[in-house]
């Protein structure tokens, strides 16, 4: 390719030619054959330049690739351990969806409209959450979200207490919506649940703004989950343990008085994704020993709760 300097008037026609100061820009056709036709409706090919600049930059040409990148610039130390975790989140987040992440019918703590707040108010105290689904007769009929800071009115006193009244409206999402527009309609809604339907419309489960975040972050605990950094198992009013997946086998066994092995494994989580042979899912469960273990959160990486509870038949 040979480039020219040009110089004298600015034309008026801008097809006239390259004309001014300085001009670098040759015309394909002074290169091509005089009986090639150039059709101006195909897309526009990369020139050799972008093409060696791609193999240059190696620049991805799909996700593995990309990851691939992430990881030789995290070796390369451009960054750290705790932003290679949230940008892979970041990417993983975009092919997930809400049934992948979802706590199942199964597990949801949701309020009767037909019960007195004197019967459900105690189970608000224990869960800790801040919003509860609101169902009339059974989990499969969602009619609204109660906020648990609404029921202060309750507890001023107020004569007409009405929870009907204070019951905030439902989103219904499908098992298929992808986690990335899910958490795009939490933001831009302000909303913080949303009740997960199956394709016969019934309810599947349900999804909160912190569970999409901890698939980028990983786990947000909060002053309710466990009291002491160094206290990985709670004990919950049923009998019930939560136990982190960082556990120690040794520990979890001198706590509840178990004979898990630990040849193979130092931790709880090692022992409970072996025994899954994959990485479950949360609301998942596996029986090890005389212990059923339940996934109370997971993401696409790890284990980070358990529940356990004791099961009468050792597998």
């Amino acid at each position: 390719m040979i480039l020219t300097r040009n110089t004298g008037r600015v034309s008026k026609n801008p097809d006239s030619g390259p004309s001014g100061s300085l001009s670098w820009r040759p015309r394909l056709t002074d290169f091509l054959p005089t009986n090639w036709h150039i059709n101006m409706d195909d897309p526009p090919k990369p020139s050799w330049l972008e093409r060696v600049g791609a193999l240059v930059l190696r620049e991805p040409g799909d996700r593995e690739q990309l990851i691939a990148l992430l990881h030789s610039a995290f070796e390369r130390n451009l960054f750290d351990s705790d932003a290679l975790s949230m940008i892979e989140g970041v990417i993983q987040v975009s092919e997930m969806q809400a049934r992948d992440i979802m706590v199942p019918r199964s597990q949801m703590d949701v309020i009767d409209i037909g019960e007195p707040p004197d019967k459900f108010i105690p189970m608000i105290i224990e869960t800790a959450h801040s919003r509860f689904p609101v169902t009339e007769n059974d989990k499969n009929n969602v009619i609204g979200i109660l906020l648990a800071k609404d029921l202060l009115r309750y507890y001023a006193g107020e004569e007409e207490f009405n929870v009907r009244e204070m019951l905030r409206p439902v989103v219904f999402i499908p098992e298929s919506k992808r986690l990335n527009v899910l958490l795009k309609d939490f933001r831009s809604n302000r909303n913080h649940i949303a009740i997960v339907v199956d394709e016969y419309g019934g309810v599947a489960g349900l999804v909160t703004i912190e569970d999409v975040l901890e698939q980028i972050v990983g786990e947000i605990e909060d002053e309710h989950d466990f009291d002491e950094i160094e206290d990985n198992i709670m004990q919950d009013p049923n009998g019930h343990y939560r136990v982190k997946a960082v556990t120690e086998i040794e520990d979890f066994n001198a706590r509840l008085g178990a004979e898990l092995s630990n040849e193979d494994y130092d931790t709880i989580g090692g022992l409970v994704l072996n025994k899954f042979g994959r990485l479950p899912k949360r609301g998942e469960s596996v029986v090890v020993g005389n212990f059923k273990f339940t996934v109370l959160r997971a993401d696409s990486r790890r284990l980070y709760t358990l529940l356990v509870e004791t099961s009468r038949g050792g597998v």
